[in-house]
């Protein structure tokens, strides 16, 4: 906010005439078309005037300072100016400052949620991908779980509004109100389930077994043909619940086992198509901001939005396992890239910007 004009001599004469005719600071106010707290404050002190800003010399940079600070800068990721400025002992650069110097050889950045990959996480990938690149993917059945609050994660409740309408009002609760966990699985074009863990379950190898024996033999697998089980590979990634030998030894006894139970390789989620189904089911059921009231009210609403999901979406989903194996081994076993996925949702879900 700027400042304004200090009183004139002339509005300083008039002041001091109407104060020895009898008028009162609020009515000299209204007569000079002034702030009553400016006329207030001559009052107390005729003498008073605004104080002029110093301007106090900047502190100059040398070429070896920047040098340092280009060091400290790329030995402490997500420090704050100060923090760096601080670590090269230079002292008394303003904020303004130390951030313009900044810009020119670093950039503000979120850290990375990706977890980095190791020399063995880059190359299990690419022997997995060596390993099946030959494979029939429309045979494997892709599973995973995903779980589903009622105010949908961070920073999705975002969208275009009018000038001059107001933001609708967002519910903000505790923990997110609870959440569902959902099991699902697609093969070729078809989606199996989605099925739902019971509310306060712990999937441990017990009850993961117990509730494939519930929901995915009882419900889906039972159904199908001889000759479809012998040639299904049944996918799962590397949760402790699924990878412990008392899951490995169950899911033997019910004839997966060895070829037909794919090894999958770590921290590879990107590799997962499933993955890309639960965006398009999230997208859905947390579209303009959604919340829910109830655990039973967003389960129906993923039931609805799984159902909504046609065979074509699936099959363009299991279909892009061959590129995906591919963009391992071009990548040598590193992350495929958002651009990958992006572009495949784009296909699936049919969104324009």
């Amino acid at each position: 906010m700027g400042q304004k004009k200090d009183l004139t001599g002339s509005e300083r004469s008039k002041i001091v005439r109407y104060l020895a005719e009898g008028c009162s600071s609020l009515k000299i106010a209204e007569l000079l078309k002034r702030d009553h707290r400016t006329i207030k404050r001559f009052i107390q002190n005729s003498q008073q005037g605004r104080k002029k800003r110093v301007e106090k010399p900047r502190r100059k940079i040398t070429a070896h300072e920047l040098r340092k600070v280009k060091r400290a800068a790329a030995k402490m990721p997500l420090a704050t100016s100060l923090a760096i400025f601080q670590s090269c002992n230079i002292t008394g650069v303003p904020k303004s400052t130390r951030c313009a110097i900044l810009r020119d050889m670093a950039k503000v950045r979120k850290a990375e949620r990706r977890p980095p990959l190791n020399k063995t996480h880059k190359l299990k990938p690419q022997d997995w991908a060596k390993k099946y690149l030959k494979t029939d993917f429309s045979k494997v059945l892709w599973t995973d779980e995903m779980r589903v609050s009622l105010d949908g994660p961070d920073g999705w409740a975002r969208g275009w509004i009018g000038k001059g309408q107001r933001a609708p009002v967002r519910l903000r609760r505790q923990q997110g109100g609870g959440g569902v966990l959902v099991w699902a699985g697609i093969i070729k074009d078809e989606l199996v389930g989605p099925f739902r863990v019971e509310d306060g379950v712990k999937l441990n190898s017990q009850s993961y077994c117990q509730f494939l024996e519930d929901t995915f033999f009882k419900q889906w697998y039972r159904k199908k043909s001889a000759s479809f089980k012998k040639n299904m590979i049944f996918m799962q990634d590397n949760a402790p619940s699924h990878a412990s030998k008392y899951s490995t030894a169950w899911l033997a006894r019910k004839g997966i086992k060895e070829e037909k139970l794919m090894t999958w390789p770590p921290c590879s989620p990107d590799l997962n198509p499933i993955e890309n189904l639960w965006s398009i089911i999230k997208c859905e059921l947390y579209k303009e901001g959604k919340q829910y009231t109830s655990l039973n009210s967003v389960w129906e609403a993923v039931v609805a939005a799984a159902c909504n999901v046609d065979g074509a979406q699936i099959k363009t989903l299991t279909g892009s396992m061959d590129g995906r194996l591919l963009s391992v081994l071009a990548k040598k076993g590193g992350y495929i890239g958002r651009r990958f996925v992006f572009v495949l949702f784009l296909n699936v879900g049919n969104v324009y910007l």
